[in-house]
């Protein structure tokens, strides 16, 4: 066997254990046995272990994953859109999708988070693109901050990490950034630059 097959072989088990890994958690909860993971990825217990030494690593790596193949994707398109509100309306949801579909996820997961530092800089940076263009448009209030829209969305996270309530305050949110009849704001407040994550315990 050449070295060229032996790392292709390892390839091919490591996305099929990442992606069992995905479809366990969502069907079986935080609390199942890794096991049953290799079971569903057709692999042994040890060549698991062999790409992920422990479980938080496995686990971070399908959040990761998914945030790669997802949220990148999504970021995109929102900020393609004509609509800077309805570009920021769409990161916003499929932002908090991805926090409610992997909470098993991060649960089972010490120390984690959702969102990784290179994928938060990209949010950030397309969160506060569609917020300036959407007060250009008169579609958001100008007084609002990027950070304000960031801390908005940490919030709406907490929702969706605890349950599948979250859009109706998407809604609620998205109002009380119309610039229509609104009353002003206190002075936002500094803070560091600093690589973001949302933790969501």
């Amino acid at each position: 066997m050449t070295e060229r097959t032996v790392r292709a072989d390892a390839a091919r088990n490591s996305e099929r254990i990442l992606r069992a890994t995905r479809e366990v958690f969502a069907d079986l909860g935080p609390d199942v046995p890794l096991e049953e993971v290799a079971r569903r990825a057709g692999v042994g217990v040890r060549t698991l272990y062999r790409h992920f030494p422990s479980k938080d690593d496995l686990l971070q790596a399908v959040i990761n994953l998914n945030v790669a193949e997802e949220l990148t994707a999504f970021i995109e398109r929102a900020s393609a859109d004509d609509n800077p509100l309805r570009g920021l309306t769409s990161l916003f949801e499929a932002t908090l999708d991805l926090v409610e579909r992997d909470r098993h996820m991060v649960t089972a997961v010490n120390n984690s988070s959702v969102v990784t530092c290179e994928s938060a800089t990209s949010l950030r940076a397309a969160l506060a693109s569609l917020t300036g263009r959407a007060q250009e448009a008169g579609l958001v209030r100008a007084d609002v901050t990027p950070d304000d829209i960031h801390r908005l969305l940490t919030m709406l996270s907490s929702v969706a990490y605890a349950d599948d309530g979250w859009r109706r305050y998407v809604v609620l949110v998205l109002d009380a950034l119309s610039p229509n009849g609104t009353t002003s704001l206190p002075p936002a407040s500094s803070t560091a630059a600093v690589c973001e994550t949302f933790d969501l315990r």
